[in-house]
């Protein structure tokens, strides 16, 4: 125990124990005493146990116990409201961001605290100015862009809450379209922190929200997937095409926008686990509507990248996959080559392969189907069991 706490409960914890049960899990009661806890805060600082701590390690420091330093005292309010208040000075302004920056690194309280004082809305607004800076002169323009990349940095690391975000968004009808800025014309560490933010914001926003969102979105959203800027950027994209791709309108953009062949590609290159799961999700989202299909069949590796994932990185891949080629297959029957190639590129044998394996009920299920549905046309394939053969005698 570093920096004891106490809470209203009475109950003393390390700031950063307690604080990472309240903020970064979202609990809103007293761990052992299981009370609601009303406002964070009610964390006091425990002065005299902490003096107690940094004796004993001072009487112990001939056992190699080194003494705790004295803790820095949480920000005020008042000091965050002031030092918001100077950032407007051209001059003191990139000083100052980087002073929040420092201050939001400290410690969960921090952030609150700065959440609570409006900081959030500040640093949007600096977002926005990036997009007024076209008109202003080269050096002007420079460091309009330097306070808001400091600004984008600062927001990310707040964390902020859920109330914080659907605010920025209700009443700062630029923030969307200024984050969407940076996507697209910022330093690769802006545009990570970006998508991180975009990823957020699209967990809290109302359905009418998304449906409406514009074309350029999904294509620069594919185009981060293309550019692969950090690895932390492509999970958060695809994991913001699978929050926002379950409605019709959003899956046909993101096709439009060329989303199927950067996954395929994606699904060339990468041996990462949780990308593949991430990117089969987002593959079984698009699959489900004919422009999806489509594109994927373009592809030239299209179905056979698809099927050669199955029984290789994880059930989940396997089940999405297998997903992926029962929404092809049930389309594919006014299609004869379809079916063919996927004879060809080994797609039966593979689906043979996850009916003789632990692949999950669910899947094999779908296997199943997909094998059914063309026992006709794959008759005289050796790799087809003959049980299914018999449901289509010739």
């Amino acid at each position: 125990m570093k920096d004891p706490v106490t809470l209203s409960t009475g109950i003393t914890f390390d700031r950063q124990s307690i604080e990472k049960w309240i903020f970064s899990a979202k609990n809103s009661t007293c761990p052992v005493t299981k009370q609601a806890l009303s406002d964070s805060d009610l964390i006091t600082p425990n002065h005299t146990l902490r003096r107690l701590i940094q004796s004993w390690c001072t009487l112990n420091a001939s056992y190699g116990v080194d003494r705790i330093p004295t803790p820095k005292p949480p920000i005020s309010r008042a000091q965050i409201v002031k030092l918001l208040s100077d950032s407007k000075s051209p001059q003191l302004q990139i000083k100052i961001l980087k002073r929040l920056k420092s201050i939001a690194l400290e410690n969960e309280t921090n952030k609150r605290c700065m959440e609570a004082a409006g900081a959030a809305d500040y640093l949007a607004s600096l977002l926005s100015n990036r997009n007024e800076n076209d008109s202003l002169e080269p050096e002007e323009g420079f460091e309009f862009n330097r306070a808001s990349d400091a600004a984008i940095s600062i927001l990310y690391h707040l964390k902020l809450s859920e109330t914080s975000l659907r605010s920025l968004m209700t009443e700062n009808a630029e923030y969307i379209p200024s984050l969407m800025r940076v996507v697209q014309e910022g330093n690769y560490e802006s545009r990570t922190y970006a998508i991180m933010l975009l990823k957020s914001v699209m967990e809290v926003a109302e359905p009418m929200e998304v449906i409406t969102l514009k074309g350029e979105f999904f294509s620069e959203l594919v185009q981060v997937l293309h550019d692969q800027i950090a690895h932390k950027a492509m999970k958060a994209t695809l994991q913001l095409l699978i929050n926002v791709c379950p409605w019709g309108r959003n899956r046909i953009k993101a096709v439009e926008a060329g989303a199927v062949s950067a996954l395929i590609d994606m699904l060339l290159d990468t041996t990462d686990k949780r990308v593949c799961e991430l990117v089969f999700m987002v593959l079984d989202q698009l699959c489900q509507c004919a422009e999806g299909r489509a594109e994927l069949l373009k592809h030239g590796a299209g179905l056979a990248v698809v099927s050669k994932k199955i029984l290789r990185v994880s059930q989940v891949v396997s089940e999405r996959a297998v997903r992926v080629l029962l929404s092809i297959s049930k389309f594919a029957a006014s299609d004869p080559s379809v079916v063919q190639e996927m004879l060809q590129l080994g797609v039966v044998a593979k689906l043979c392969l996850v009916l003789q394996v632990d692949s999950g009920s669910k899947t094999k299920e779908k296997a199943r189907e997909i094998l059914k549905s063309h026992a006709k046309s794959w008759k005289n394939s050796l790799c087809l069991p003959m049980n299914l053969l018999s449901a289509y005698p010739s």
